[in-house]
């Protein structure tokens, strides 16, 4: 009997040893686990998105890409899937002009992006969600969306930009000590104060101003009107606030808020069953726009 409740151990012990949960990290996981996560995530992969760009004085280039992939890993213990690799092939031009951008052309953009997602379809996952971590991809990755459109496929791409709830909202204000905040500014710094400390050198951060110096005197008087120009015109040193008093208690919360909503998100996107096939419909038709029935 002895015997038989030890061989029973040993046969639940390596039943443990494969139970292990699989890593959401693309290039963590081996071939065959691969396999196993396509069907565990049920084909959802997040591609965190940033640049390679100056963020003040104080923190590192990579800044955008370090918060984007954090909250993806923390969304991905929470609602399991797959996360892609550190993706910094982003729309970074307003900052050619300081050291350690990474400023690929338009087209390049565009076809990495895109012959990106469709290497992410080919091995099994059919959506695909693009979390952006940088203001500056908003339109180009709206323009991405929409481009989808132009010739079939069989995977639909999402884009999202995390944010906080307002609860937390009110938590980070009442903990923020500046009124003017942006690019890295108090809660970004706070972000990667939480994340990598070591890669923040806060001793710089007033070495340069992060005023807004609203040197484009159009902007002024039509705040909607939009012109390439306008970030250098208002922060040249591509530094928006003050951030000597950041705390990593607000980037704590700021991560861990934007996490739950992204976690919201791959759910309702697992479960989703409309827009692949509204996606599909839509080819179908384009193909004969004359017979396009009109729908109730």
């Amino acid at each position: 009997m002895r015997s038989l409740l030890s061989i029973t151990t040993l046969l639940l012990f390596v039943a443990s040893l494969h139970a292990q949960p699989l890593s959401s990290a693309w290039e963590e996981l081996t071939s065959s686990d691969f396999s196993l996560a396509v069907q565990q995530s049920k084909g959802v992969c997040l591609v965190p998105m940033g640049v390679l760009e100056k963020h003040g004085q104080h923190l590192p280039l990579g800044t955008d890409v370090f918060s984007a992939r954090e909250e993806c890993f923390r969304a991905a213990q929470k609602e399991y899937c797959i996360v892609f690799p550190f993706y910094f092939a982003g729309q970074i031009f307003e900052a050619q002009q300081q050291p350690g951008t990474i400023a690929y052309s338009p087209e390049l953009l565009y076809q990495l992006l895109d012959q990106t997602c469709r290497e992410i379809a080919r091995n099994g996952i059919k959506k695909i969600i693009l979390v952006n971590g940088h203001g500056g991809n908003n339109a180009f990755l709206q323009y991405f969306c929409q481009v989808q459109l132009a010739t079939p496929r069989d995977y639909v791409v999402f884009a999202f930009s995390t944010s906080s709830d307002s609860e937390t909202q009110k938590r980070i204000a009442a903990l923020r000590k500046t009124d003017f905040d942006g690019h890295a500014g108090e809660v970004e710094t706070s972000i990667i104060l939480a994340i990598r400390p070591d890669l923040v050198k806060i001793d710089r951060a007033h070495d340069e101003s992060g005023k807004d110096l609203s040197r484009l005197a159009l902007k002024k008087e039509f705040p909607s009107l939009q012109t390439g120009i306008w970030w250098y015109a208002q922060f040249p040193n591509h530094y928006a606030g003050d951030a000597r008093e950041a705390n990593p208690e607000i980037g704590e919360l700021s991560l861990e808020s934007c996490s739950r909503s992204l976690a919201k998100l791959i759910k309702s996107v697992k479960e989703d069953q409309s827009a692949l096939l509204l996606q599909d419909q839509f080819f179908k038709e384009s193909l004969q726009p004359l017979q396009t029935k009109a729908k109730q």
